[in-house]
């Protein structure tokens, strides 16, 4: 029998509200039992992984990832970012259809899940579009993508701009019970922006991107899922007043999900004045004010999940001038020290909230089994350092590109083993 031992770690496991110190039994690539161990395990041959001192927890799962495979390779492929999953302590990702050709055909769904199984590191779930080739214009086959594995639905990278396209997506996905994953942007509003509208672009002289923008159309999207009763997950809220939308919203039983990233609670626009186009993003870095309002967010639960929104850009392009350069940064191997130094460490939430937030809610809300360890429940298991201090390395990032404003940075609290399916995929260190 396959068999991995996991003792004397600080198991947390938000869905079956389990956070103590025991060991965590995993065979044939499943959960086999919690509980004290006392050297029998009933299997002949086991490995033995010494966790005191580190928090054992389901396999966290990012639900927004650019993997850039097909079409800008030169970027990421599947197996680079998968890899760059798997040392950031993700065992799951959820791939973004912004490709070259858009996820939009039962073809294209495939080809993601071949070269997935083929690169052999994480799970990698597969999110098709909400319109043909992401232009806003007609549906895709969204029941043919389900029948090839789309577990959600989105346009990301620009919005379904169409109310009555937006409206008619909510009810199909409602009959196959998938979210529509939504980019919040008024392009008339945004247009030509290249980072937040306020003191800081006006003194940079830079085009803007009011938080307006974004607002809007978070207030049209969730009416609408209150008139269809479909699934709105907001993608990377990046505004208090969104926040606060999303609130009241789920007060008054809308449904309605929402993520924020580790940037967006963690750096403001100040970050721009140096013009470093590793803190261009979309949406923008926005004021201090907006970051107490996420984090807050984070706190009381309006927002759902913490996703990186993993944007790799080969080195030349972020190269270009400013308002050339294209937005994104990378996330996977940075989430865990910055959610752990900017939430944890302070007190402003626990470890059972933050890995509900990177575990166990992302699965439910994608409504893939995962995000527990509860016994029979797949081994895909993260071990976290929580006092591991670490400094950002690019030069050492599994991603195939670099673009990351954090390089340099000491954080504290880092991924040291990623289990998937049982069978250890990363070890810090080798």
């Amino acid at each position: 029998m396959n068999a991995i031992l996991i003792r004397g770690g600080r198991v947390v496991d938000p869905a079956q509200g389990i956070d103590r110190v025991d060991d965590v039994l995993l065979r044939d690539g499943r959960v086999a039992a919690i509980g004290p161990a006392d050297g029998r395990t009933g299997d002949r041959d086991v490995e033995t992984i010494d966790a005191t001192g580190l928090v054992v927890a389901p396999g966290l799962f990012d639900m927004h990832v650019h993997l850039r495979e097909p079409g800008r390779e030169e970027d990421e492929t599947i197996e680079t970012g998968t890899r760059a999953a798997l040392a950031g302590g993700f065992t799951s990702v959820a791939c973004i259809p912004n490709t070259e050709p858009p996820i939009d055909t039962q073809a294209a769904v495939e080809f993601i899940r071949q070269k997935a199984a083929r690169a052999d590191t994480c799970n990698v779930f597969v999110v098709g579009c909400v319109s043909r080739n992401r232009e806003g214009k007609e549906l895709a086959e969204i029941g043919r993508l389900v029948e090839a594995g789309a577990v959600a639905f989105s346009d990301d990278g620009a919005p379904v701009y169409d109310a009555e396209l937006m409206r008619r997506a909510l009810e199909y996905c409602r009959m196959f019970d998938r979210p529509i994953l939504a980019h919040e942007e008024v392009l008339e509003l945004s247009r030509g922006g290249v980072m937040h509208e306020g003191l800081v672009s006006l003194v940079l002289g830079l085009t803007g991107m009011p938080a307006a923008a974004e607002e809007v159309m978070i207030g049209r999207d969730i009416a609408l899922a209150e008139v269809t009763g479909g699934r709105v997950h907001v993608m990377h809220v990046s505004t208090a007043a969104g926040v606060a939308l999303i609130r009241a919203a789920k007060a008054r039983g809308a449904r309605v999900t929402a993520e924020a990233c580790p940037h967006h609670f963690t750096l403001t626009d100040e970050g721009l004045r140096g013009f470093d186009s590793n803190h261009k993003m979309s949406p923008p870095l926005r004021t201090a004010a907006d970051v107490e309002g996420i984090l807050a967010g984070i706190a009381d639960g309006t927002i759902d999940c913490i996703a990186t929104d993993h944007a790799p850009h080969a080195p030349e392009k972020k190269m270009l001038e400013f308002d050339r350069a294209p937005f994104g940064i990378l996330g996977l191997e940075t989430a865990v020290g910055l959610s752990v130094t900017r939430l944890v460490q302070p007190g402003l939430i626990g470890w059972p909230r933050l890995v509900e937030a990177m575990s166990t809610l992302p699965a439910r809300i994608l409504g893939v089994d995962r995000g527990t360890l509860r016994p029979g429940a797949v081994a895909d298991v993260t071990l976290i350092d929580p006092d591991l201090e670490w400094r950002v390395d690019v030069r050492s990032f599994r991603s195939k590109s670099v673009n990351s404003p954090f390089d340099g940075w000491v954080l504290k609290g880092r991924a040291v083993a990623t289990i998937v399916a049982g069978r250890v995929k990363y070890r810090l260190g080798q």
